[in-house]
């Protein structure tokens, strides 16, 4: 019954010992699926901060469009890229400490981790081999002793079967009792020995279910407490990380929401208003002209009509063609150096940033020059640290880079001279004048308003040309007048290529326009050449631009003999 309990016992300690090892592995396995889980968060932060860090970079001004940031909107969502770019660099930061501080630490106390546990185990299985051996011994003995007291007893039975026999010798029942005394001794020897070693067997047991065994589960359960609280260590961590970020989020967030109020709608319509207008003043005020005096219709001198009679005259005498302001083609090529292109305002900004730019450059020069001059200086109290005339070709060049660069500067200050002395100073609005041209034996006039837009020539390049007084005076002096190109309709009138349709009301204030109604029905003289403008005519007397987009156009080349005038 004994040994039946002991080992009984033994099993269940084994079993547990067994139940133990796969939990501590289980354990270990668990801190390891969480390293991996971090890890795998970390590749989501690093992956997320690329992904914003693009978008930031793929919406970053180029340098095309550095007049964006005149605008406090386009500022404000610059402002915005640059703090999603910092905002993106927070999210590398939490990857980069949940890989230091849990992902490497975790990875190192996984293998501290198993090399303790590999050795407690080591420590438990020797314990149980031990024990094992022992109550293997232990088993030998007693069944030694066993075999040896059944080899008495048959010993004994034997001798006095023997004794009893009256046929057998006396040598014979000596010899039997004998071997029954020797069998006696023997199964005392294995009974002396089979209990010395169940003495010692169940010390050993005791010592190892008592002492070895749980110390070793002692230090089994110290490790498991450590990982255990390793676990929540790093699941604290995993959380600090993020929590040590708010704040800096929070800046840039709140960094968002400050560019998104500095917007302001008002400064961003005068900074429209400062980058486009054009520096033209309006025209004036055209006059009554009256068509019941005996004469010939009057004309005013700002007037389309004026204008193609003074063109007419510039081709007989130039043969250059007079361009009015908007309707100047623009040049398809390299834009002049001289900005002429452009209207007078624009054209004034233009010049006036190539000279700061030039004068910037101009300053670098100079630095580079004194710097220079100083490092010569040097050379010449110190000839061992230089050679003073190696500097000279370098002063040489920066001299010719100055005297091109102020000579180029020149040449822009005088440009801006000149248009800063063209543009309108802002005064009362000027009423139009009207020339009355009399009978052809009549005196033609021989004044001109010099200010008016049609008395600007337009260059071959686009830009503007203003011709000399005496120049128009002995033109009009020295030919005959001329009537308006509409009244000459068998020799300068344009044929007509097509009807078109107003689709919207447009005022035609500008010097060349015509008003139009919408649904009115014109006719096109002239297509758009890509400047957004269609040259139309209403009658006989009245034709000019309006906008191509204001007008459905019906080109046919039948058009004007088939379409009576309006």
């Amino acid at each position: 019954m004994v040994e039946e309990k002991m080992g009984e016992c033994f099993s269940q300690t084994k079993d547990q010992f067994d139940n133990l090892e796969k939990h501590t592995l289980w354990g270990i396995d668990f801190v390891e699926k969480y390293t991996k889980f971090v890890k795998e968060r970390s590749e989501i932060e690093l992956n997320y901060a690329r992904q914003i860090r693009n978008l930031s970079k793929k919406y970053q001004p180029k340098k095309k469009d550095e007049d964006e940031n005149k605008y406090t909107w386009c500022r404000a969502f610059h402002s915005t890229l640059n703090e999603l770019n910092d905002y993106a660099g927070q999210h590398e930061l939490i990857a980069e400490n949940m890989t230091s501080q849990i992902i490497a630490e975790l990875t190192r106390y996984t293998q501290e981790l198993k090399t303790e546990r590999k050795s407690h185990f080591h420590d438990g299985r020797k314990a149980q081999q031990q024990v094992e051996a022992s109550w293997k011994q232990l088993e030998s003995c007693k069944r030694k002793f066993e075999r040896d007291c059944k080899e008495a007893d048959r010993a004994q039975q034997y001798f006095e079967r023997m004794d009893a026999d009256i046929n057998v010798t006396k040598a014979e029942v000596e010899k039997a009792r004998q071997q029954a005394q020797m069998r006696h001794q023997m199964a005392s020897d294995s009974k002396n020995e089979y209990s010395s070693y169940l003495q010692k067997f169940n010390q050993e047991q005791n010592e190892h279910y008592y002492t070895i065994i749980p110390n070793v589960f002692q230090k089994l359960q110290t490790m498991e407490e450590k990982r255990i609280e390793r676990m929540g260590d790093s699941l604290k961590t995993f959380a600090d990380v993020d929590r040590q970020i708010l704040p800096i989020i929070g800046k840039c967030l709140d960094e968002m929401t400050q560019s998104a109020e500095s917007i302001d709608s008002k400064t961003d319509s005068s900074q429209v208003i400062e980058s486009y207008k054009s520096g033209f003043e309006p025209p004036g005020d055209v006059e009554f002209e009256d068509y019941g005096l005996p004469m010939k219709r009057t004309v005013s001198e700002t007037s389309l009509t004026n204008s193609r009679s003074d063109n007419k005259a510039d081709r007989s005498s130039k043969g250059k063609s007079k361009t009015i302001w908007p309707f100047i083609k623009k040049n398809k090529g390299s834009n002049p150096e001289d900005f002429s292109h452009l209207p007078p305002e624009q054209r004034r900004k233009k010049l006036q940033a190539k000279i700061d730019d030039i004068n910037k450059d101009v300053q670098k020069e100079m630095d580079q020059r004194d710097a220079l001059t100083k490092m010569k200086e040097v050379y010449v109290k110190n000839p061992q640290m230089g050679d003073p005339n190696s500097v000279d070709p370098r002063l040489a060049e920066i001299a010719q880079n100055i005297e091109k660069l102020q000579a180029e500067a020149q040449k822009f200050e005088a440009w801006l001279a000149e248009v800063e002395g063209r543009m309108p100073v802002k005064s009362d609005p000027p009423r139009r004048t009207s020339t009355l041209f009399e009978t052809q034996n009549s005196t033609p006039p021989t004044t001109t308003n010099n200010n008016c837009a049609q008395d600007r020539e337009s260059s071959p390049d686009g830009s503007y040309t203003e011709e000399q007084s005496t120049e128009v005076q002995s033109k009009v002096q020295t030919e005959p007048p001329e009537f308006d190109e509409f009244d000459d309709a068998d020799e300068d009138m344009l044929p007509t290529i097509g009807t078109c349709k107003a689709l919207y009301p447009f005022e035609g204030s500008n010097e060349g326009t015509i008003a139009v109604a919408e649904g009115e029905l014109l006719y096109v003289i002239e297509e758009d050449k890509g400047d957004g403008w269609t040259r139309v005519r209403r009658n006989e007397e009245e034709e000019g631009y309006v906008p191509t987009s204001y007008v459905e156009v019906f080109l046919d080349s039948n058009a004007k003999g088939a379409i009576t005038y309006i």
